[in-house]
This record gives structure tokens, sequence and C-alpha cells, in this order.
């Protein structure tokens, strides 16, 4: 079994990468992407007030893990805007390691704060569109943790696919994780706590604010690892 794939780099395939304006967008859109990442986990961080209650500490892990680290940990892979573009592939690829075991971590304290604070409320589990997304959201990490494993040990595992494929598969399903998380988190903007908090215009800008980083990904993503040929067995 083989794959006939041939990857391009990023832009290559638009036929754009002599144009400086074109670069300097790609730049400006990623370096856009990790200040919209950063700001929208400080500022939740901060109207979440964490320690107030038990509550308080779940928009703050959830931010962390999805809009910082995630977002971090795909970003650094580009070598246009990221801070981590002196790094080697190897060192890419342990630090993309770092920040997905930090997703994990955080999420995990989040779902444990937030099921604390039903528990101590009585308040029932799963009766929202944002606490369903959720556990699919945290379901499609862990799966996609799982894939990483794969990815980076398929000899260890005894994996017939080859490793081009195997990475293919690990960037498509990474790229459906992040828009399922970066749905989720724009669900919790519909939440009581949330439209209590913010109202007006800015209610509106946060709605869209997680839409950005997701296009940068996206494109990050699709222009890295679509093949232009058909993979063939």
């Amino acid at each position: 079994m083989r794959a006939d794939v041939e990857y391009s780099p990023v832009g290559e395939g638009l036929g754009m990468r002599d144009f400086w304006l074109y670069v300097w967008m790609r730049r400006a859109a990623l370096i856009g992407a990790h200040v919209t990442g950063l700001g929208l986990s400080i500022i939740i961080s901060l109207l979440s007030r964490p320690g107030t209650s038990l509550f308080s500490w779940h928009p703050v892990c959830m931010s962390v893990a999805y809009c910082l680290c995630m977002t971090e940990g795909v970003l650094l892979f580009s070598a246009e805007g990221s801070p981590f573009c002196f790094k080697s592939r190897k060192g890419k690829v342990r630090l993309h390691w770092f920040c997905q075991a930090l997703v994990l971590i955080a999420a995990a304290t989040g779902l444990g704060f937030m099921v604390a604070s039903k528990n101590v409320s009585e308040r029932p589990h799963l009766v929202t569109w944002h606490s369903l997304l959720g556990i699919c959201t945290l379901a499609a990490t862990l799966l996609q943790a799982a894939c990483g494993v794969c990815t980076i040990f398929p000899k260890l595992l005894r994996l017939s696919s080859p490793p081009q494929r195997l990475k293919l598969y690990h960037a498509t399903c990474g790229l459906v994780v992040y828009l399922l998380a970066t749905v989720t988190v724009m669900s919790a903007m519909f939440s009581d706590w949330f439209q209590a908090t913010i109202k007006g215009v800015a209610w509106w800008a946060f709605l869209l604010l997680p839409l950005f980083p997701a296009l940068v990904v996206m494109n990050q993503i699709t222009n890295g690892y679509l093949p232009r040929k058909k993979i063939t067995s």
C-alpha cells in the first residue's frame, strides 16, 4: 500500500508566494489569530472572576484550553507569524504535544469544575446545546490525541498506513476538532451567564471573534496538507 501524494507549502498552490502584499496579509492574519486567541482567554478569565464560585473556573479552564493552547498548538507549525518559527520541526512537534497535553489537562479540569458546580446547585446535567457540544468536543479531543499517538508511533503500534497518510488523517481530524471547539465556544456566548455579563454590540463582537482564528487555522491546514494528487492505494 502506498500514498502517491504531493503536498504543497502554505499558499504555493495559489501561485501567490512572490506577491509581498499577499505574504504580509498572511502574516498579519496569523498574528491576529495569535492575539485573538490570547485576548479571548484573558478577557473571558477576567469576566468570569475566578475564585468567586466553582463555576467561575469553568470558563477560565476551557478558554485557556481551546482558545489559547489548541490555537497555539496548531499555529506553531506555520512559518509565517508564529513566535516559534525558529524551532526545528522536531522541536515544533514536541511543543505541539505539550500544548495538546495542556488542552486535555485544562479541559478535564474545566469539566470537573462544571460537574461540581452542577452537583452543588443540584441542577441537571447536559440540558443545553452548549453542554452537549462540549461533551462532543471533549470526546473528539481525546480521539484526536489518540490519533496523534498513532502518527508518532506507527511502527510501535504496527500500523500499515504510510506516515504521510497518517499525518493527513491527523491534520484533517484536528481541523474537525478545532471547528467543533469553535462552535462550542460560540454557543457559550448564548448562555445566561455570558448574556448577563456582555450585552449589545460587544456581545456580537465576542460571538464573531472565535471565527477569525478558526479561518486562519482552516486555511493553514487545508493549504499545508491538502494533496494535489489523489491518494492511491
